[in-house]
């Protein structure tokens, strides 16, 4: 049985192909960064065969059909009706169960969350239609981001608005990245099982932070939305929405279009001028630009405010740990975050943090 398990982030495409019957060995995997942005850089491992190409993709079905066809065409599959099954690391799809299939009626529940998730939910919706039309009967499941933090307790989950918002509507925090937060409390529960206070710091294009007390999260950065939470690389993260009442009034210009801007154009892209990628911003600052050098300050205060709320939240933390591109990778970042907490008995060991490995 040969199993594809999708990851579409907002600029990103990730895969593994997995093959039951020898295991669960993995056959091939990949990933394409930067889509719908110029530099994008692909990684392909086609059986034994390793492959890196700078390739633009206009959107994430160019990526997934260019990826498709070089698995039949390197010969992983015979064609692309020799999958038994896709995995979909799904955004939302309001109070859904974690794990669901993929049908017409789930569909249209996530079609429902398009305006929270403009993002993201189109082209996991596309991509769905897209493995379907192709496969016909073969199963698509999705597996939904919060369905990690349904374990929230009701003050983590209610905003302060009238009841009917989230009884009727389903206007309540929801939660995100919950694939990555719930394997770092599985991970950890491996390596480190007596640590059960965990803060985990998803960083990459886009942002959250997540308090997990016995494997489970009982806090998350993000809320109803993806745009909300952390800065985010295109989108501005948390923000005052009598923000948007003021430009309204000043600008002449609808509700729609200003959440478009703030959802797409806003964000550390906007803050620095840059792409929004960790990376060019790093470099940028690393040149001495003054809106680079805020832009990176911003984001780490922004997850400090978070990391300093967990820390009440739980009590302390028994481990911080770092995820996603940027927190995998930025060994600044992750300085800038932990400086000055040694006072919560948190101290950097600068030579590990500058000496970390893939793993």
């Amino acid at each position: 049985m040969k199993i594809l398990v999708s990851n579409i982030g907002s600029t990103s495409f990730k895969f593994k192909l997995f093959d039951q019957a020898d295991g669960e060995r993995v056959i091939a995997s990949g990933g394409a960064d930067r889509i719908g942005h110029s530099g994008s850089v692909i990684k392909l491992v086609l059986g034994d065969k390793k492959r890196e190409e700078s390739r633009d993709f206009a959107d994430h079905g160019a990526c997934i059909r260019f990826v498709m066809d070089q698995l039949v065409a390197s010969g992983v599959l015979a064609d692309v009706k020799a999958l038994d099954a896709v995995a979909f690391k799904a955004v939302m799809g309001g109070e859904c169960g974690a794990v669901e299939r993929v049908d017409a009626e789930l569909l249209a529940r996530m079609e429902r969350f398009v305006p929270v998730a403009p993002a993201h939910n189109p082209p996991y919706i596309a991509a769905m239609r897209m493995f379907g039309e192709v496969l016909g009967d073969t199963p698509l499941v999705a597996c939904f981001e919060p369905g990690f933090h349904k374990t929230n307790p009701p003050r983590r989950r209610l905003y302060a608005t009238p009841p009917y918002w989230a009884q009727d509507h389903g206007v309540q925090r929801y939660g995100f990245h919950g694939a990555s937060h719930r394997y770092i409390a599985t991970k950890m529960a491996e390596l480190a099982p007596d640590a059960k206070r965990l803060i985990s710091c998803h960083l990459g294009g886009s942002s959250s932070l997540c308090a997990i007390r016995d494997g489970e999260s009982i806090a998350t950065s993000m809320g109803l939305s993806p745009q909300s939470g952390l800065p985010q690389s295109s989108r501005c993260g948390d923000f005052d929405a009598y923000g948007l009442k003021m430009m309204a009034a000043e600008t002449g210009r609808d509700l729609d279009d200003l959440l478009a801007e703030l959802g797409s154009e806003a964000g550390l892209a906007a803050m620095s001028g840059t792409s929004g990628d960790m990376r060019d911003i790093r470099d940028g600052a690393d040149k001495g630009d003054a809106k680079c050098e805020l832009t990176y300050a911003v984001f780490a205060t922004a997850i400090r405010d978070y990391l300093g709320a967990y820390l009440v939240e739980l009590g302390g933390a028994d481990a911080i740990c770092f995820t996603g591109g940027i927190g995998q990778h930025d060994v600044e970042l992750r300085a800038a975050v932990l400086d000055g907490l040694k006072f919560a008995g948190i101290e950097l060991h600068a030579s590990a943090n500058a000496n970390t490995s893939e793993g």
